[in-house]
């Protein structure tokens, strides 16, 4: 029997998703938001720091699974191989409801000014698509405020100097400071730098209906115990469900968007959780799949219209992947500075987002997430013994003696840095997989080896012994802050979307999670990503009065 037909079909259930399918639910859409995933919650895992720490040989805590899920990865020699969730070169994003929200560190960093022109400001590098978005900051202050107010957010943004103007503070006072952060403020005030302590989407009073952080080490990479981590899980989702116009269907596997003869999307094909084949259909479609599902959904979605895939007339569906370097440095102390306070990542400095000679961009730097045990034997200096007695010696030693301060590097989009689907190799339920390929732009890494200076200078500034850097590679990135893939632009021969996620050539299908980013900022990008899908659905409705999208 088909299934009834929706005004909208939302397909994820992540940071965008969530919210899309909240927004247009709220204001009398019909929705079905479609998650791969199930419900996810803390008592599956508990504190099992070798399954929950993101991806480990023994699966993913949060999905999706090894025995159903692969991609093909090109390494730089032109070879490829085919990667499975559970390794790193998959670039996993969590498979729940809530998405990475459920176990994120939930840091919520608006992006600055200057991140929505970062091509006027600095021009773009050689063998680099970086460009400007087709908004600014201004036009997105609105939704970062709704998302601060509707998901939860704890911080206090008069301490940051760099901070970009806002209306209204955020709705909770900010988390207190860690030994770490005590110690590490003063070394930056010394260096002339400006601490402040991070935004948060956590509790971190009662909100929401749910209780404060209780401060549990498990944080990153763990479902909170007492529900006071902030995401669409407890937050959007719940809300759209509430309203009687959406339904959740979980464990479905979205293959293909049907597309009619005038290349207007028509719904969803995908597979629920019995495997069946089922046809949702829909007057609007709205991905929010993540920067690699994302384009992966649309490239499999082909037509006399679409031969390349859908929106991709111009081959720009799935180009300029970026995610985040990563750069910093660990420190060795004399005295302990571990005190069991979690999320242990408290103040950070944007003293070197921008401004720096000669580079264009750059990123935060916090101190780290609390380490368990389990991540904190890859935390070496060079040479170090890797196993045997020494390496013993050094964890029972320095785990409660090691500081790390590191921060995500606002990396230069590439264009053959992508994401394909693979012509021979299918998924459990016969769908072409993601082919992902390219590498960084070497730029990345001389922004990376800049602030990792800066760190090893902070830590020494505060007392450290002994420091050592923390580098990216110069592979592909992506991981689970992916962005970029199907970036938002005023012209459709070098964008995949308008300014409101709208893709260029069929008005009826959208776009709300991170592959809009022209560019990924020098933050955890997810607060944007919130932002953006609040903006998106802000446009649908108001065009939906009109009823512009029905066929």
């Amino acid at each position: 029997m088909a299934l009834k037909h929706v005004n909208a079909v939302v397909v994820g259930a992540g940071a965008g998703g969530g919210i899309a399918a909240k927004e247009l639910s709220e204001a009398g859409l019909s929705v079905v938001l479609l998650e791969r995933g199930g419900w996810s919650h803390f008592w599956d895992y508990a504190h099992d720091e070798l399954i929950s720490q993101r991806t480990t040989p023994l699966g993913n805590a949060f999905g999706p699974d090894d025995e159903k899920y692969r991609r093909v990865v090109v390494d730089r020699d032109g070879s490829s191989r085919v990667v499975l969730p559970s390794e790193g070169a998959y670039c996993n994003n969590a498979a729940c409801v809530g998405s990475g929200t459920v176990s994120y560190g939930a840091m919520a960093w608006r992006f600055m000014q200057k991140d929505f022109m970062m091509r006027s400001t600095y021009s773009a590098p050689d063998g680099s698509t970086l460009e400007d978005w087709p908004i600014r900051y201004e036009d997105l202050e609105p939704f970062y405020e709704k998302a601060e107010w509707e998901i939860g957010v704890a911080g206090d943004d008069t301490q940051n100097p760099f901070a970009p103007p806002r209306r209204r503070p955020q709705p909770m006072p900010p988390f207190r400071y860690n030994t770490e952060g005590r110690l590490l403020d003063p070394a930056a005030r010394r260096l002339g730098w400006h601490p402040f302590p991070i935004p948060m989407l956590r509790n971190s009073v009662p909100y929401g209906g749910r209780p404060a952080c209780i401060h549990c080490r498990f944080c990153v990479g763990f479902a909170c115990e007492v529900n006071a981590k902030c995401g669409t899980h407890n937050t959007a989702i719940p809300a759209a469900i509430a309203t009687g116009n959406c339904e959740l269907r979980t464990q479905c596997v979205a293959s293909e968007i049907i597309l009619d003869e005038k290349g207007r999307a028509g719904g969803i094909v995908y597979f629920d959780e019995t495997d069946r084949r089922q046809t949702q259909t829909s007057d609007i479609v709205v991905l929010a799949c993540s920067a690699t599902e994302t384009p992966r959904l649309m490239l499999n979605s082909r037509s006399r219209l679409f031969p390349g895939g859908v929106g991709n007339r111009n081959d720009w569906v799935g180009r300029n992947l970026q995610g985040h370097a990563y750069a910093g440095a660990f420190g060795l102390f004399e005295a302990e500075t571990y005190d069991d306070a979690g999320p242990g990542a408290c103040l950070a400095i944007c003293d070197f987002n921008h401004g720096n000679a000669g580079l264009r961009g750059g990123g935060a730097i916090c101190n780290e997430f609390i380490r368990t045990p389990y991540l904190f034997t890859s935390r070496r200096p060079p040479g170090s013994p890797a196993w045997g007695r020494g390496h013993k010696d050094f964890q029972r030693r320095n785990f409660k003696r090691c500081v790390a301060v590191h921060g995500p590097v606002q990396e230069m989009p590439v264009f053959d840095a992508r994401v394909q689907v693979d012509p021979a190799v299918k998924d459990y339920w016969g769908i072409p997989v993601v082919r992902l390929s390219g590498s960084r732009h070497p730029h990345d890494l001389e922004i990376s080896r800049f602030l990792a200076d800066k760190a090893a200078l902070w830590l020494k500034e505060a007392g450290a012994t002994e420091t050592w850097p923390k580098l990216p590679g110069s592979g592909l990135s992506g991981g689970q802050h992916q962005a970029g893939t199907c970036r938002m632009g005023n012209d459709s021969k070098v964008s995949v979307t308008n300014s409101y996620g709208q893709v260029h050539d069929v008005e009826n299908l959208f776009v709300a999670d991170a592959s809009l980013h022209v560019t990924n900022g020098g933050f955890n990008p997810v607060l944007t990503i919130m932002a953006l899908a609040y903006r998106v659905s802000d446009y649908i409705k108001r065009e939906w009065k009109g009823t512009r999208f029905r066929a």
